[in-house]
This record gives C-alpha cells, structure tokens and sequence, in this order.
C-alpha cells in the first residue's frame, strides 16, 4: 500500500469520529440550544398562564367582597326602618317628662320648698289641672300642654338673650372706654419723621469741609431747631441723631487729623475749621459734629442728647445702600436729623 492510500484511510477515519448520528458537531450544538428554547419557552408560557388565573381569582374575590359589603348596608338600612316609632314616641315624651320633672323639682327646691310639701304641692297641681283642663280630650291637652311650654320656652330665650345683650352693651363700653384711653395715650405716627437737610435744597457747606454757610446756620438756629423740640415733645423723646452723608466722589488729602481733634471739637474746645478729613467718612462725621454743635447750643434744645454720626457715601437718600454712583450729586450730600427714645436697658 502506498503513502497516499494510507494518508487517505487516515484522513477518513477523522472525519467519521466527528460526526454523530449523520451531523457534524457545530449541527449537533445547535440542535441541542433548540430544544433548550422549547423546554424554555413551555415553562414561561405556563408560568404566564399561572399568573393570569391569579389575578383573575383575585378580582372575583375583591367583587364578592364589594357585593357582601352592598348587602351588609342593605341589611343594615332595613333593620333601622323596622324600629316601632310608636315605642320611639313614647321613650322621647317619657324623657321630655323626665327632664322637666327634674327641672322643676330644682326650681321648687331653690324656692324653699321641703321634700314633705311636695306632696300637696302635686296634689293641688293636679286639682288645678283637672278644673282648667279638660282630661277627657287627651289631644286637646297634649296642645295645651305644648302650648305651655312653648310659652316658657320663649320666655326663657327672651330672658337669655336680654342678659346676653346685657353683657355684650357692658363688654362694649369696656372696650370703647379702653380704646378712648388708648388712642389719647398713643402717637399720631409709629415712627417720628426725619428731617433731610441736602445741598440740593439749599443747605450748603464749604467744599471738602464742614465749614457752615451763614444761611445754613440761621436755619439751624431757627426753624429747624424749632421742629426738632416739637418732634422730641411730640413722640415722648431724648436723643438727637445728626448723621452725615456724603457723594462718591474721593477727596484729595494724604492725612487726616479727625482722630486728634474731633473730640475737641465735639467739647467745644477746638473750632470747628481746624478739623480736616482725609476722606468721606471723616467728611460725613466732620459735618454731623458741625451741624449737632450748632443745635447743642439752642435753647428750645436744652438738655437733649446730639449724637454725631457718619454715614460717610454708603446709603442713597430713601434708606438703600448704595451700589456705586460716582460724580457731583447735590441729593447724596446732606445732614439727616433723626431722634429717638434712649435706651435704658443698656445703660448699666
């Protein structure tokens, strides 16, 4: 035998070993993930069908009870219409009987009547009764009867509502009484008003200083002095806060001498022209102690607190802080004039 029978016989042998039953091993793998599906497949549809009876049995458990619930009420509804009204007629006059013999054993009671009298008391009721009324007509009673008690019905919800008012008329008069007191002790304003003095409306200073026009001081001494006493009498007030505002614009120095002389200043020791700021809120402060120096010595302020402040070019007119509004702007340079009660709770 040749080399290349042999090779042959060889080669055929291994192809014989890979097959199985007529395929090959890759068709064999295949059919066997086939039949997998299948069996997969019978168990998720009969899984499925499990889960639909379920919630088939579910929803007819859920109508049952709904239905056994409409019968409950149904039931329940019947049985209330079967009660005797006639029984329930009487138990309502038999209480009503009750609740009046009550209140008219306490009435007699409160009257100084002894348990002994009342005996006679009945008896002479019942007498009366049987002359004024005629027992034979049970109907014609039952009116009279009702009609009785109608009539004290009434006369007591008068009674009730004449003591009511009665109450009401006094608690009124409290009030307006306590409203009258109220309204002669209180202010015509939560706040007192503050007086703005702007270079816009003609309150002007020395550039750069806190030097006062000779106009600006006239009105100091004058009617702005004047409103400022009203105010303080008007709203029960001690203190004077002279705050000083200033624009944006910056000022041209390299040295300040505020931290040496204002307090001499304030003390009336130092003129007022000596002081120099080095920028807007030793200016504001310079031209609060200048303004509040000038009231400090006005009569119809005697014996009130002037506090300089500095508001420097912080807050616009109207109470906003400023967000930055650079140049000349007459409105922003000005003296406000606020007053105050003193604190006494920090005063130690």
């Amino acid at each position: 035998m040749s080399a290349a029978d042999t090779a042959t016989k060889v080669e055929a042998k291994g192809y014989n070993r890979g097959l199985i039953l007529g395929f090959t091993m890759a068709e064999s793998m295949l059919l066997l993930v086939f039949c997998l599906l299948l069996v997969t497949g019978a168990i998720i549809s009969n899984e499925r069908l499990k889960a639909s009876n379920a919630l088939r049995e579910v929803a007819e458990v859920k109508t049952a009870l709904e239905q056994r619930k409409r019968d409950n009420l149904e039931l329940q509804a019947k049985l209330a219409t079967q009660l005797s009204l006639v029984d329930k007629r009487k138990a309502e006059e038999e209480w009503r009987e009750l609740v009046v013999g009550r209140e008219v054993v306490e009435a007699l009671r409160k009257q100084g009547i002894d348990a002994e009298d009342l005996d006679e008391l009945v008896k002479s009721v019942a007498l009366l009764l049987q002359r004024s009324l005629d027992v034979s007509d049970p109907v014609a009673l039952q009116k009279k009867v009702d009609a009785l008690l109608a009539a004290q019905a009434s006369q007591d919800r008068e009674q009730t509502l004449e003591a009511a008012l009665e109450s009401l008329t006094r608690r009124l008069l409290e009030k307006e009484d306590e409203l009258s007191k109220v309204q002669q002790a209180s202010k015509p304003h939560e706040w007192p008003p503050i007086i703005s003095l702007s270079e816009a409306s003609g309150y002007f200073f020395t550039s750069g200083s806190a030097e006062l026009t000779e106009k600006f001081t006239a009105d100091l001494s004058g009617s702005i002095s004047t409103q400022i006493a009203e105010n303080l009498k008007r709203y029960g007030v001690d203190i004077v806060e002279v705050i000083g505002h200033t624009d944006e614009q910056p000022l041209s120095r390299s040295g300040s001498n505020m931290d040496k002389l204002a307090i001499g200043v304030v003390s009336a020791n130092t003129p007022i022209v000596d002081l120099v700021p080095a920028d807007n809120a030793g200016l504001g402060l310079a031209r609060a102690i200048s303004v509040a120096s000038v009231l400090r010595n006005n009569e119809a302020l005697a014996g009130m607190t002037i506090l300089p402040l500095s508001a420097a070019q912080l807050i616009m007119p109207g109470d906003k802080l400023t967000t930055g509004q650079s140049g000349n702007v007459e409105s922003r340079r000005r003296i406000e004039i606020r007053i105050r009660r003193r604190d006494n709770s920090a005063v130690q």
